[in-house]
């Protein structure tokens, strides 16, 4: 009788530890499965100011394809193959080169050997005008170079791996004119759609927003 009770009782811890083992294990794959999306698939991204309006406005939330340009093996500067290159007029997750802590989006507007010249606040890329239906101007002042960098600029050459950025929000964007150039070891993904975005002064969704992609 006493075997019996205390096979029963084993059997019973047994069982329990079971049960257990799987749920920490299915926890632990879950974890390490988020981990591997966020890490080689999608990232979501929230808008956290004005520099990319109209495109991007605070509260929007995004979606980044980081496998497009290449996955990124962590801890190391190595890039696997990607689908493709980072094209101008991309809109492009970096890490912020003043903080890399810090993520950044803005629109690529210069590519590998490019040279780039800002004049009268108009952009020319390697001597031609370069407009982008996307930008927008909301200080009609055309500011010194004496002053500052953001209404004329350069020329300068895009160095090799390295890519040159802008808010479209061309007037109030702290980028590319102000902290330079952007190693290709520091681009994040591209920013394909907006799946949430919301209003903060009117409490409530962007209802038309939500869904639209990102050109």
């Amino acid at each position: 009788m006493e075997n019996a009770i205390d096979t029963l009782g084993k059997r019973t811890e047994v069982r329990v530890k079971s049960k257990t083992r799987e749920f920490i294990e299915s926890i632990l794959w879950a974890v390490v499965l988020a981990g591997l999306i966020r890490t080689c698939i999608v990232q979501s991204f929230k808008i956290p100011s004005g520099s990319m309006l109209d495109t991007l406005v605070i509260g929007d939330c995004l979606l980044v394809n980081r496998f497009v340009y290449g996955i990124k093996v962590p801890f190391t500067d190595l890039r696997l193959p990607g689908i493709r290159d980072p094209q101008r007029g991309d809109v492009i997750v970096f890490k912020y080169p003043e903080d890399r802590s810090k993520d950044f989006i803005k629109r690529l507007i210069g590519v590998p050997g490019d040279e780039i010249r800002i004049k009268d606040k108009r952009v020319y890329i390697n001597g031609t005008i370069y407009q982008n239906p996307h930008e927008v101007y909301k200080d009609p002042q055309i500011l010194p170079l004496e002053l500052t960098q953001r209404d004329n600029f350069g020329p300068f050459r895009v160095p090799e791996n390295s890519y040159f950025m802008m808010g479209d929000n061309r007037d109030n964007s702290y980028d590319s004119r102000f902290w330079g150039f952007v190693p290709k070891a520091d681009v994040v993904g591209l920013a394909f759609i907006k799946y949430w975005s919301w209003d903060q002064s009117k409490w409530q969704p962007r209802w038309r927003r939500i869904g639209k992609f990102i050109d």
